[in-house]
Order: C-alpha cells, then structure tokens, then sequence
C-alpha cells in the first residue's frame, strides 16, 4: 500500500482516473486539514478520521494508521490543497463527492465547535470538488442531526 500512495505522489498529473489508494490519500489529506486548521488534531477529531476512512474505505486498523500518517505527511508538505481536491473531483462520482464533504463536515464538528477557518475550508473544498452550497449545507444538516442524536442518547 505504501508503495502505492508513494507512486500517486510522483505520479505526473496529466495522469489517468486516479486508483483507490490515490483516492484514499486525497481524501484522508482533506479530513486531516480540515481537521488541524484550529491548530491541532484533538484526540475527537483523530478518532472520528480512523472511524470515517475505516468505514469508507473498508480498511483495517492498520490500513487506517498507515492512510492516516501518509495524509498527514502529504498535508504538511503541500501548501495547497488543490492536488487533492483535483485527485477527488476526478476521481469520485457526485455522490462520493457529497459523501466527502459530509465526512469533511464531521470531522469539523469532531471537536464541538466550528472555527471560521474550518467553514471556510469546507466552502472552498466544496467549489472545488463541484459540490453546491445547497448539497454541502443538507450534508451539514446531516452531521449535525446525527451528533444531536448521539447526545440525547447518551444522556
């Protein structure tokens, strides 16, 4: 899998459609900014990155880590998310594209609030995988009724 990711990085960018573990590292990278642009990755929002990439993408512990950690080393040497958003809008269909953006949002609310920076991120990310306000703001709504739901559970 390593071997893998690696080619994606060297890859040329006039590439073809993109191999799911291409696809993993861009989305896992987007979930890891969204998850640091207040300054850190709280042990909430690391949780709920292992949960949502093992679930997504059918990965084992391990498998999930080893996304995780690539991701994380993707996003501290890029200045600029548009490789990844480039790798995801070419790479998903629309519904994994909103599918994203919900995982995206969830990742934000991980920690129980919303900074600016992260909503900003979301909008930008949004446009940039062609995901309508109207799609991202319902996958919104979604995140937030579920959490809402979690709550009055554990209660």
């Amino acid at each position: 899998m390593i071997d893998r990711i690696k080619a994606f990085l060297t890859k040329p960018a006039t590439a073809g459609r993109r191999g799911a573990d291409e696809l993993q590292v861009a989305a896992a990278a987007l979930l890891v900014e969204a998850a640091r642009l207040d300054d850190r990755i709280d042990a909430a929002e690391r949780r709920t990155i292992e949960r949502l990439v093992r679930e997504r993408f059918g990965l084992r512990r391990d498998e999930a880590d080893a996304l995780i950690a690539e991701a994380e080393s993707e996003v501290a040497r890029s200045s600029q998310l548009f490789a990844f958003t480039r790798a995801v809008k070419d790479g998903f269909d629309h519904d994994e594209r909103v599918a994203l953006i919900e995982m995206l949002w969830d990742v934000v609310y991980a920690d129980g609030a919303l900074h600016d920076y992260e909503s900003s991120l979301l909008r930008r990310v949004a446009g940039l995988i062609h995901v309508p306000d109207r799609e991202s703001g319902a996958a919104r709504q979604r995140v937030l009724a579920r959490r809402q739901a979690a709550d009055r559970q554990a209660v």
